[in-house]
């Protein structure tokens, strides 16, 4: 039977399983609770041990840590050093995939009513800046972008957060809209998530700033960075394909590295769960905003 701490004695904190109680009992280290790892194999299982008198601390220091680290199992770190993979991304690749099956089969003027088009975006129709990242010409182009943006856009929100990499990959991409609202001519029509997905790679090129705020000696680090991501930019972003859209790639990295230059100066308390909540609340709603307008014209 467990002791509840009346008595005096010690409060058993059950887990689920090993991972688990080690995960907790160095939370615990790291606050100076004292705790013991106890296991009976056919009994309660695996639990921890503390002074009924940190009983109330322990349990604070657990909940504050599964707050932080609810969505853990989306986060993967890969082989290289720091570099972590959010696979959260899979559900993006889901969004665009469905917008492209209504398209394509029920609702084909969807795809009208909500691509990039100069003439309509100046009369008015400010939300096709947005709804043109959901929509792609054909199969092959939603491959391209999915499988790209996948790999991009899961490191984007690894490095930044879910909420935060994929608002600032969202914003980039509707920059390069507007690059190309502003040098293309009136009668210029686009759609396509690849200016979304570049602006992703910007941002990750502009992560290498916070090694040079960390420690000025990483001023060659920095630029190894900036040029790595600038190369990846000609890789993908200039490709020989008919009819790429470079003004689009180029506006979606540019503001995406500028976006991401921004982001990692910012101080350590904007960097939380609770601001990538948010980040997420903002960019379902102006999905949602953006779609029904088009829905709607």
């Amino acid at each position: 039977m467990e002791n509840d701490g009346t008595n005096g004695g010690p409060v058993r904190i059950p887990a689920r399983n090993r991972r688990q109680t080690m995960d907790w009992a160095l939370v615990l280290a790291s606050q100076g609770i004292e705790a013991t790892i106890v296991h009976e194999a056919d009994g309660p299982g695996w639990g921890l041990l503390v002074a009924a008198a940190d009983h109330d601390a322990a349990m604070r220091s657990i909940r504050l840590y599964r707050l932080e680290n609810r969505y853990w199992h989306w986060r993967q770190p890969l082989v290289w050093r720091g570099v972590v993979f959010d696979w959260k991304i899979f559900f993006w690749a889901l969004l665009v995939a469905a917008v492209f099956y209504l398209t394509q089969t029920s609702r084909p003027d969807l795809a009208v009513a909500g691509r990039m088009d100069n003439a309509a975006v100046r009369a008015g129709q400010w939300w096709r800046l947005f709804t043109a990242m959901l929509l792609h010409a054909d199969i092959a182009h939603l491959a391209m972008n999915v499988t790209l943006g996948m790999a991009l856009l899961g490191l984007t929100m690894g490095r930044y957060g879910p909420g935060t990499g994929l608002l600032g990959a969202y914003l980039a991409g509707a920059g390069g809209n507007v690059a190309g609202l502003l040098l293309y001519p009136a009668t210029h029509l686009g759609l396509g998530a690849s200016g979304m997905v570049l602006g992703g790679l910007g941002m990750l090129a502009a992560q290498s700033v916070s090694a040079q705020r960390r420690n000025p000696v990483a001023r060659s680090k920095m630029l190894k960075g900036i040029i790595a991501g600038g190369l990846l930019f000609v890789l993908f972003g200039l490709s020989p394909e008919v009819n790429v859209d470079v003004i689009a790639h180029a506006g979606g990295f540019v503001t995406g590295f500028l976006l991401g230059s921004a982001w990692v100066r910012l101080p350590a308390r904007w960097q939380n769960s609770k601001v990538d909540v948010a980040a997420v609340l903002v960019l379902a709603g102006f999905i949602g905003l953006t779609c029904w307008r088009a829905w709607k014209s």
